[in-house]
C-alpha cells in the first residue's frame, strides 16, 4: 500500500471542502493514451487506490503500462474506542488523498481501447468518487 516515507508533520488538519473545487493541475493526460478522470470530488484512501490498481493489473494480465497520478500523503487519525474527550489528537490510522473534480487518477497505454475501457471501469468501481474514461487527443 502507498504511504509517504517521511512527512514534515505527523498529523494534519482534515482540510474538508477542498474536493468541492475543480482541479487546475493534473486534469490532462500526460503519460498514457487512456485515463480515468474524477467527475466528482472526494477522499481516496491508500487501500482503495491499491484495490483499483490490482483490478487494473488483473484485467491487463501483465500487458500495457499503468501510471497512478495521485498519491495518499495526508494522514488521518482516529482515537481509540471509548476514549474521553481531550488528551490530544488520535494516532495516525491511514493515509488519504484529496481528489478534485476533473483530476486524472490513472493513465494507461500499450493495450487496445476495449481492454483499457474495461480495466478502468473496474478500477473506477473500487473508488469512492465518480469517474469517467478519457482518451488522449493525439
Amino acid at each position: 500500500m502507498l504511504q509517504p516515507a517521511k512527512t514534515k508533520y505527523r498529523k494534519w488538519h482534515r482540510m474538508r471542502h477542498t474536493e468541492d473545487r475543480v482541479a487546475t493541475s493534473g486534469a490532462e493526460l500526460a503519460f498514457g493514451s487512456y485515463g480515468l478522470k474524477a467527475i466528482s470530488g472526494g477522499e481516496v484512501t491508500a487501500r482503495q487506490l491499491e484495490a483499483a490498481r490490482k483490478a487494473v493489473a488483473h484485467e491487463l494480465k501483465r500487458g500495457g503500462k499503468i501510471w497512478i497520478r495521485i498519491f495518499p500523503h495526508q494522514p488521518i487519525t482516529r482515537k481509540a474506542a471509548e476514549v474521553p474527550m481531550g488528551a490530544g489528537k488520535g494516532t495516525v490510522e491511514f493515509y488519504i488523498t484529496q481528489v478534485r473534480r476533473g483530476h486524472i487518477i490513472m493513465e494507461m497505454d500499450g493495450v487496445e481501447e476495449v481492454v483499457a475501457r474495461r480495466a478502468l471501469y473496474l478500477a473506477g468501481s473500487k473508488l469512492p468518487v465518480r469517474t469517467r474514461f478519457v482518451l488522449s487527443h493525439h
